[in-house]
């Protein structure tokens, strides 16, 4: 199709040649204007042309979700390097789902990488220092690269809006920008409010697609409502959805279709695609929270693997982040950029003590934490887990330890994870470290 379309531009452009040689005698100005319309007017067409046939095939294919997905199967078995017996071209799902078990995104993980997790590359990190050196080398080459406008200038507006700072920077270098567009990953939250507290203050966020490590999953049609929804659809990579109750994480567990889906329920999406990974359980959970003809409309809820869990309390990364939303909501004049949680036991910190939480939390606005901010954290993870609250009240964990670090430090652990080779794309931050040198980068970098 794509190659249909380029003949097609091919075609209006050769149409358009001997327009152009009419045009040749008027003004040279005159002759540019009317060619850059021009030029606009054949993209702009050429744009509206391949939407209204992206739509028409979204709608095909979500009103006959079963067979689409039965050819999107198809498609990634085919790419399947080795031949896999009875499942080699099959569009059965179910003979598909009987010979094929479910696989954990993070023992596929492991098998690449050998089982084992590196140690950082490079402890590099880039703050607001960096950026505004950065800014500088820019406004410098820009200045040098031509010794008429209009670079100079654009290089002293530069200069003018780095010297007011982070916040509203978007706008400042760009006054027409009216949204920025992001590729969500699943708990991205807190960075998307970050951006738009500082850098991206006074500007909309969208994000068209919902990306996991097997591929593009998720389309947002619905670019007026907030975080998502995502529709499924059933094209490839090939999607199915384990239902999120007791007792149906294990092996054992069958997954249902996008046509089967029902509103209200959560899932943990199990993906294959063409190069292999089959039936790869991703432990990103999601809410359907409608449907699309026959496909489900989701919202990412959290990320399995992501709990805290000291004593049996199993508490959920959407849970705790509720409770550090309320906490931080408590600290005067304090946002919050960004958070990580490492059980004791990793880093040998309980000394003695009761097994408990460490929290790392980098902040705008609060430069130090008080103990009563502290202890404010402890007392809403109580509110949201009762469970944990009887846990405290027996004395078996101890209160959550909260650690204000400094600029740069999750930068220096996403340095770190990206250093991995088992690291997946796009990168997420994980809010529960599960390795001690991973930890270490936000140990060194706290400061109260």
């Amino acid at each position: 199709m794509l190659l249909l379309l380029l003949l097609l531009l091919l075609l209006l452009l050769l149409l358009l040649l001997p327009l152009d040689i009419l045009r040749q005698r008027q003004p040279q100005d005159a002759r540019l204007s009317w060619r850059a319309g021009l030029q606009r007017r054949v993209a702009r067409g050429a744009l509206c042309w391949a939407a209204a046939w992206q739509q028409r095939r979204l709608e095909q294919s979500t009103q006959r979700a079963g067979r689409s997905q039965q050819q999107a199967l198809r498609w990634c078995l085919q790419g399947v390097q080795r031949p896999r017996g009875p499942l080699w071209r099959t569009t059965d799902t179910n003979t598909f789902r009987n010979h094929l078990p479910l696989t954990k995104a993070s023992q596929a993980q492991e098998e690449e990488s050998g089982g084992q997790l590196l140690p950082p590359m490079s402890t590099q990190y880039y703050g607001e220092a960096s950026l505004q050196a950065d800014g500088e080398e820019l406004a410098e080459a820009m200045a040098a690269g031509n010794p008429g406008p209009p670079l100079p200038r654009r290089a002293a507006e530069l200069r003018e809006a780095l010297e007011l700072g982070p916040r509203g920077l978007a706008l400042r270098l760009w006054p027409k920008l009216q949204v920025v567009v992001t590729l969500d990953a699943g708990g991205q939250a807190e960075a998307v409010a970050a951006l738009g507290a500082l850098w991206c203050q006074g500007l909309a966020f969208f994000s068209p697609a919902y990306a996991a490590s097997g591929g593009l999953v998720g389309l947002n049609l619905w670019p007026e409502q907030p975080r998502g929804p995502y529709l499924l659809p059933p094209g490839a990579p090939f999607i199915e959805l384990l239902p999120v109750k007791e007792g149906a994480q294990e092996e054992a567990a069958s997954t249902v279709l996008l046509a089967e889906a029902q509103k209200g329920e959560e899932y943990e999406l199990v993906l294959t695609n063409h190069t292999g990974l089959t039936r790869c359980r991703l432990g990103d959970v999601v809410q359907v929270v409608g449907a699309y003809n026959q496909c489900p409309v989701v919202r990412f809820v959290c990320r399995l693997g992501q709990a805290l869990n000291v004593r049996g309390e199993d508490i959920q990364e959407d849970v705790f982040s509720e409770a550090l939303g309320r906490a931080v909501g408590q600290w005067p004049g304090a946002k919050l950029l960004d958070h990580s949680c490492v059980e004791s036991s990793i880093l040998d910190s309980s000394e003695g003590s009761a097994p408990h939480y460490e929290v790392f939390v980098a902040l705008r606005g609060l430069r130090n934490l008080s103990e009563e901010n502290r202890d404010k954290l402890d007392h809403c993870l109580q509110e949201v887990s009762p469970h944990y609250k009887s846990l405290r009240f027996r004395g078996s964990v101890g209160p959550a330890r909260v650690h204000l670090v400094g600029h740069g430090a999750f930068r220096e652990l996403r340095a770190a994870l990206a250093a991995c080779p088992s690291s997946p794309f796009p990168p997420e931050m994980p809010r529960v470290l599960r390795h001690r040198h991973l930890a270490q980068c936000l140990q060194r970098r706290v400061l109260s």
